[in-house]
């Protein structure tokens, strides 16, 4: 069964053979309740309604993660359940890494050994899956500590990213020119979350700041046709997460979602998880989602699946 008939027969576990891309993911919330559950116990359940304020999230957080796994072998755990998750759910193509700060806390300041834990993971759990390791930044630092953190990682080949993430106030977006420049020196493709809290402006600002190759969420860009040409013009992908995006309140429901209207637009868009232990969005579901509300068709679902496969960079 190909993907645009196991999509029309709401056939989620056909949809799941079917290889995607997962662009979007935060591996510390992106592995199997599953797996976790088995293993250690644990039990951690998603969100099932929008939350009214991000204090929600916040307390789910703490009830569900905290500490729990606040040790190296607590992340390396969390890192083999999130490529469990993508194996079972038919991602070929996985784009994770760890924040700066997690190498000191988690991999004894030694870019080596994170790397090496990250591809043992992968090719023991799920050779199948090609890793994407990416670089991870959190606006709430103090961006002299970024740097320093991020110098760490400098003239890795085996990275292929940097993201920032975050609340996206938290400082002006012209803080992290300098790190994004040795990033864009070193090779990486440039991408930052804007645009889910934030204005179809300051989408524009931050990649004509960053230089951004590509934008973590981007959905209020729909709300400014300029915005949409832009982005269209300047071949932006824009790595989309339907479902937190409804849970968190940043859109009504799933029927209206604006991918559909940036994706008619020719934006390069793309179906992501995100955070796949609170919203419960594996990147099968997200994809089903859309379909049966009516936002996309099948025969669109499965160009941006095709789409998503392919590689920006060389």
């Amino acid at each position: 069964m190909n993907f645009i008939d196991a999509l029309k027969s709401e056939d989620i576990e056909n949809i799941r053979k079917i290889p995607k891309a997962d662009l979007h993911n935060h591996f510390v919330l992106g592995g199997s309740r599953e797996y976790i559950s088995q293993k250690t116990g644990h039990i951690i359940k998603s969100i099932t309604k929008p939350l009214a304020s991000m204090r929600e999230m916040d307390e789910w957080n703490g009830k569900y993660i905290g500490d729990y796994f606040n040790s190296p072998e607590g992340r390396k755990f969390l890192i083999e359940a999130a490529f469990v998750q993508a194996k079972a759910d038919g991602v070929t193509l996985l784009e994770i890494g760890e924040d700066v700060w997690g190498l000191a806390e988690f991999f004894n300041n030694d870019v080596g050994e994170l790397i090496g834990i990250f591809q043992e993971i992968n090719h023991r759990v799920a050779p199948e899956i090609e890793l994407r390791l990416q670089i991870g930044l959190s606006r709430h630092c103090p961006v002299d500590y970024l740097e320093d953190c991020f110098s760490r990682f400098r003239g890795r080949k085996e990275f292929y990213s940097i993201d920032l993430y975050g609340d996206e106030l938290a400082q002006p977006i012209e803080n992290f020119v300098p790190i994004y420049c040795n990033a864009a020196e070193d090779g990486l493709v440039l991408k930052a979350h804007v645009g889910e809290w934030g204005t179809a402006q300051d989408i524009v600002t931050a990649v004509k700041t960053l230089h951004l190759d590509e934008v973590q969420h981007g959905i209020a860009a729909a709300d400014d046709e300029s915005v949409m040409d832009f982005l269209a013009e300047k071949n932006i992908r824009l790595n989309i997460t339907p479902s937190s995006n409804v849970l968190l309140g940043r859109v009504s429901d799933m029927e209206h979602h604006p991918i559909a209207k940036l994706y008619r637009h020719g934006i390069d868009v793309t179906v992501n998880s995100d955070d796949v232990l609170i919203f419960d969005s594996d990147v099968s579901k997200e994809y089903l989602r859309l379909y049966q509300s009516g936002c996309l068709t099948a025969e669109e679902l499965d160009d941006i699946r095709i789409n998503s496969l392919g590689g920006k960079k060389a």
